[in-house]
């Protein structure tokens, strides 16, 4: 069975449990960081040198990186609707997934870690500051792209989706001013109705 390392609250394991779902996969979840540890133990540097969440173990094939898993849960369970096989259209669908992690991140990052990890007292305005500009920059682009469009690849629900929608609920549940981005709203309102979406990833931030 699979086996997943890592705690509920973590954006990136979220995105692992909803594509789990998705794809219909059983598996063992482990709670690991954070508050209940684990990934300092010598065990676990020995999975994931990263030491952080989170870890796959699919059958004695060990994997990190959330993004990574979630293709390789699509492909490995043949599911081209969530990744297709046809080279430019799975370009599009990673283009998105990449995106996520080398720009998305950039504000929402900082941003998730002030408002709602940081105690008030030790902010730093010019971090929040920036952060803010930051995450707005790229929702911006998001609301952009989904203007004219229901998925943020071809016509149907992909794992670019899992990527990108789990901060967009980060960025709407998140204690700052929103700018009206209506498309995004409205994406926002369609992934409310993947169960897999309520149940990993629409939830109060902690």
């Amino acid at each position: 069975m699979l086996t997943i390392w890592g705690r509920t609250n973590s954006i990136n394991v979220m995105k692992v449990l909803w594509a789990c779902d998705e794809v219909g996969v059983p598996y063992e979840r482990i709670d690991a960081g954070m508050q209940f540890g684990v990934v300092d133990t010598p065990e676990y540097g020995r999975m994931n040198p990263n030491r952080r969440v989170p870890t796959i173990n699919d059958d004695g094939f060990v994997l990190w990186e959330s993004n990574t898993i979630v293709r390789y849960l699509a492909a490995h369970h043949g599911r081209e609707d969530l990744l297709p096989g046809a080279p430019q259209a799975r370009a599009d669908v990673e283009r998105w997934m990449d995106w996520t992690t080398a720009s998305l991140t950039v504000g929402m990052t900082p941003l998730f870690w002030q408002l709602i990890r940081t105690p008030e007292a030790n902010r730093s305005p010019a971090v929040l500051a920036q952060a803010t500009q930051d995450a707005e920059r790229g929702m911006r682009i998001l609301n952009d792209h989904l203007g004219s469009r229901t998925f943020m690849s071809a016509d149907r629900f992909t794992a670019a989706d899992i990527a990108v929608a789990a901060f967009v609920h980060r960025w709407l549940a998140l204690p700052c001013e929103h700018p009206n981005l209506p498309a995004l709203q409205a994406y926002y309102q369609r992934m409310l109705l993947r169960e897999p979406y309520r149940t990993h990833v629409a939830m109060p931030l902690t």
